[in-house]
């Protein structure tokens, strides 16, 4: 038992070590869930910003209806989209902005992949802060309405979608690469 025990500290020390992002559903009822997670990146805010408005750069591929994150793109303005090209010519819109604002905010309305299909919206925000050596940044995902089936574990799969992105964007904007 106690093997299994430092076995199991083990993988929980290693997934901390690889996945900085704090993430969390802070609260998920019948109708809706709300996800907050964190993530300190060693860049100012206005680098920060730029990067998150160039999906493409660091989106995963595996969480696009086209198979490619080059796909990817926002337009930083109220009103623009964050949309996804289709090889046919066709588009996905995962979400229109609502607040561009560089280096403090960016606010998007819409349901993310698997919630599109369903009777529900959603506001995604990212919040950078001056932190430090570096960005504070903030996400917050708060999703309601009418998912056929209930939401059952979706609180928890979209958390844990979210905050590989976050950490993805971190080592992007950090190293580079994605």
């Amino acid at each position: 038992m106690q093997r299994i025990c430092h076995a199991a500290i083990g993988l929980i020390v290693a997934f901390a070590l690889v996945c900085p992002v704090h993430a969390a559903v802070v609260e998920a009822t019948a109708n809706g869930f709300a996800i907050e997670q964190a993530v300190h990146i060693a860049a100012p805010p206005a680098k920060v910003y730029d990067a998150l408005v160039h999906p493409a750069q660091w989106w995963d591929s595996s969480h696009t209806f086209s198979g490619s994150a080059a796909n990817m793109s926002i337009e930083p303005h109220a009103g623009g989209c964050f949309c996804e090209a289709l090889a046919n010519g066709g588009s996905v819109q995962h979400g229109q902005i609502v607040v561009a604002a560089p280096g403090e905010t960016l606010r998007l309305r819409g349901p993310l992949g698997p919630f599109q299909g369903q009777g529900v919206d959603g506001a995604l925000t990212f919040g950078l802060k001056a932190e430090g050596d570096g960005t504070a940044l903030m996400l917050s995902n708060n999703i309601g309405g009418y998912m056929k089936g209930g939401f059952g574990d979706w609180p928890a799969r979209a958390d844990a979608m979210l905050a590989q992105q976050m950490g993805r964007l971190k080592k992007y904007i950090e190293t580079g690469a994605p």
